[in-house]
């Protein structure tokens, strides 16, 4: 009489899973189809088993979410600019407006999420957020921020139903303002919020340090932004951060390794904390998992995530820089014009094309340094991540 699939599954412990689906042939009585459904159920099961005695050490999964919040934020004296601008704002209703620039992973989003959830029960201030990379116009964000569908409104209609819906003293944080759509270029929401008789402060977000360059001039006149830099994290803040997360959502951890993360964070990814955070993440959840080998899987997917975020103009400025071998930035510039024509894109210009180096430098994928050729200085691109993982996402988006 022959085992059944569901007899198998019972007698094979969990130990010999790899046995399992490294030699079928063991069970090769049950013919073709069977087999490869045991294996798929065997694998289910015994990986269920295992995942859940790794993740044994996990009390809260919530603290490896990029949205969490944490009780207390690491405190720096950046912070301390966003922090009294917006009290001195609740006090007194003149607005004080920001510029904050820092590279992605810097804290600078979390920052204004803790403010707005602090201040919440505590002043009538509201903090309204809209990410324009999201709600790239004008028109979008209004619709974004008073949660409506409009049809047919015009832009003037938008904002008078804006100014009646909040009256009181409100902040309004626009993160990625640089990512506004080329049909905007006059930003005309940061006018309308910089002239409106409510007083609104205006809080601007962005990873570029050139963001006030995209502000059109007269609305930079109104806003008149004070320009906070949100300095990367060194090795000892992200080891409290990570050290908080792991008090917060672990049963135990090592602090050295927490520290070696921190490390290794600060030294390869220009400290973006989220490639940290998930670091510790896989090394929670795989006991096994050494954190050099934590460290790079977690690095991995975020530049994925990252660069398939980029937009096309983004996208095809990484491509050039793949392509030529050289990474001389004029060299690059001109393969850029090339494929911008090749896939019917307009290209920026020189000035634009190297603002948006600067952007890609912030997020981490690139790093210009200067090279002296001959007697003079030029400069030069080195990618800092897989060039295939950039490659793949190219070809998804214009094969």
């Amino acid at each position: 009489m022959g085992i059944s699939v569901h007899d198998s599954l019972e007698l094979l412990p969990a130990r010999e899973c790899k046995v399992l689906y490294a030699a079928p042939i063991l069970l090769v009585k049950h013919g073709v189809s069977e087999v490869g459904l045991l294996n798929v159920q065997a694998y289910l099961r015994c990986r269920k088993d295992e995942l859940r005695k790794e993740a044994g050490i996990v009390k809260n999964f919530s603290v490896f979410d990029f949205s969490y919040i944490p009780a207390q934020p690491v405190m720096r004296d950046e912070s301390k600019v966003l922090i009294d601008a917006i009290l001195r704002y609740d006090h007194s209703g003149i607005p004080k407006n920001l510029a904050i620039f820092g590279s992605r992973g810097s804290g600078k989003t979390l920052m204004v999420r803790y403010l707005a959830k602090e201040l919440r029960n505590e002043t009538t201030l509201r903090i309204l957020y809209a990410n324009v990379r999201n709600h790239n116009t004008s028109f979008k964000v209004l619709t974004h921020l008073l949660k409506v569908q409009t049809r047919g409104a015009s832009l003037d209609e938008l904002f008078e139903r804006f100014r009646q819906a909040h009256p009181v003293k409100t902040v309004v944080v626009l993160d990625e303002i640089d990512l506004m759509s080329a049909k905007d270029r006059q930003t005309e929401i940061l006018y309308r919020l910089s002239r409106s008789r409510n007083n609104y402060m205006v809080v601007l977000l962005s990873n570029s340090p050139r963001l006030i360059h995209v502000i059109d001039p007269s609305a930079r006149s109104t806003l008149q932004p004070e320009i906070v830099h949100f300095r990367n994290y060194d090795a000892e803040q992200i080891f409290q951060i990570l050290l908080a997360r792991a008090q917060q959502g672990l049963r135990w951890y090592e602090e050295e390794q927490l520290r070696q993360i921190a490390a290794l964070t600060t030294r390869n990814t220009n400290s973006d904390v989220r490639v940290a955070i998930k670091s510790l993440f896989y090394t929670a959840t795989e006991p096994n998992l050494a954190a050099e080998q934590a460290f790079d899987r977690a690095s991995k997917d975020v530049v994925v995530d990252v660069i398939r975020d980029l937009n096309d103009k983004s996208l095809l400025i990484l491509e050039s820089a793949r392509r030529t071998r050289s990474g001389f930035v004029k060299e690059i510039y001109q393969c850029y014009m090339r494929l911008s024509e090749t896939h019917g894109e307009i290209p920026f210009s020189y000035m634009h094309f190297y603002n948006n180096l600067s952007y890609l430098q912030s997020c981490g994928l690139i790093l210009l340094v200067s090279t002296k050729v001959a007697r003079t200085y030029t400069n030069r691109i080195r990618l800092l991540f897989d060039p295939a993982i950039e490659a793949e996402t190219y070809r998804q988006r214009f094969a």
